[in-house]
């Protein structure tokens, strides 16, 4: 699967400040998720599909309208992995889609969508395969505005704790098993 393609058929001629973000950030979360495949071997996680899936995670940002990172789409940021999943979904790549609903955070649980008011479906979008685990784990420590830095544990836990304890428990498990 060529996940490059994918980003080209969505970025357009004039998207290489976004293009550029998003290559960046998703190469570091894929080195990382890979790092933790190297490091578990016992896990038998799937190393392609994850290297896949990393670079493609957030293509949804393409249709967000977050400027600090030179997205001029329209919908919340907030709707970046739902739109990535329904984009990845018309290319025929559900197992990659499940991947984009599900990183947002430390995955977002039907109470804590209601609980916040966001502006997502009503349902559970909580990482289940460890290949969605791992790529979600690696996701928290690098952010899309200092693409040069990885974060601490220390950092990614008081980023994730903002946002409440459900998704800072979900973390700290995945700190046991991937860590």
């Amino acid at each position: 699967m060529d996940w490059e393609a994918i980003i080209d058929k969505y970025c357009g001629e004039d998207d290489g400040d976004l293009r550029h973000i998003l290559i960046v950030h998703s190469r570091s979360v894929a080195q990382k998720a890979l790092q933790i495949v190297s490091l578990h071997p016992e896990l038998n996680l799937d190393r392609d599909f994850i290297e896949e899936a990393a670079m493609l995670h957030d293509i949804g940002i393409i249709k967000t309208d977050a400027p600090g990172i030179h997205c001029h789409g329209t919908e919340p940021y907030i709707r970046h992995g739902i739109l990535g999943a329904e984009m990845l979904r018309s290319e025929g790549l559900p197992r990659h889609a499940r991947v984009c609903e599900r990183h947002t955070g430390a995955g977002l649980s039907k109470r804590e969508i209601e609980a916040q008011d966001l502006p997502l479906p009503h349902r559970d979008f909580l990482p289940e395969t460890l290949e969605e685990q791992v790529i979600c784990y690696a996701d928290k420590f690098f952010s899309k505005t200092h693409l040069d830095r990885e974060k601490t544990v220390e950092k990614a836990e008081r980023s994730i704790a903002k946002f409440g304890d459900e998704g800072l428990e979900r973390f700290k498990h995945w700190e046991e098993i991937f860590g």
